[in-house]
């Protein structure tokens, strides 16, 4: 397969990468479009894991009402007041809203829950007659795996991402994060349903 000029951009377009680079990619990629994206992908999550450390104190407040009935404020950080302010990013803001309405997480991390109710549903878990009947070794781990399963669907970044499956919110953030070349961090939310209090 051959290396189109049309191929290059819309390479550039999808993962914020240079002319270059793109180019470069879909040679080594001998031309295969989704084999270039691909490892653009990869080459620019790896880079986003590294700019995972940088300071976001820039960003956008986000709000979403779906139906009058569920609304939901969320804080969405950058490192500058540039890429604040570009269409992307901002669309990335109310689609987190979108998200946190549609699936009501609990948490934004697994860092944010609180290690007693980490520890209350271990403790319960531990404590199920089924899980007496397995060899003491294995208790711990079959728990811990538990466990994680009990809070993936509380935990924002861990959910599946509602426009797309087949990436997580964190993923789907990290590719965020590639292509606008900084930091982006879910600071906090607060979703309020009608008729129910927390």
């Amino acid at each position: 397969m051959g290396v189109t000029i049309d191929d290059i951009k819309k390479l550039k377009e999808l993962t914020g990468v240079g002319l270059t680079d793109a180019k470069h990619a879909l040679v080594e990629a001998e031309g295969d479009f989704d084999k270039a994206l691909e490892a653009m992908r990869k080459k620019g999550l790896t880079k986003a894991e590294k700019k995972g450390d940088r300071e976001a104190r820039a960003g956008v407040i986000d709000s979403y009402v779906h139906d009058g009935r569920i609304g939901v404020v969320v804080e969405v950080n950058c490192e500058t007041d540039f890429v604040a302010r570009l269409d992307d990013f901002k669309r990335l803001a109310h689609e987190v809203a979108m998200q946190i309405a549609a699936m009501s997480p609990a948490f934004v991390s697994e860092e944010d829950i609180p290690a007693e109710e980490v520890e209350r549903v271990k403790q319960e878990l531990l404590a199920s007659e089924d899980l007496a009947k397995k060899p003491a070794e294995m208790r711990e781990k079959i728990v811990e795996g538990q466990v994680k399963k009990h809070f993936a669907d509380k935990v924002l970044l861990s959910q599946a991402f509602i426009l797309d499956d087949s990436k997580t919110v964190e993923g789907h953030v990290k590719e965020a994060i590639a292509k606008a070349g900084e930091n982006i961090v879910i600071r906090q939310f607060k979703r309020i349903e009608l008729g129910v209090t927390e």
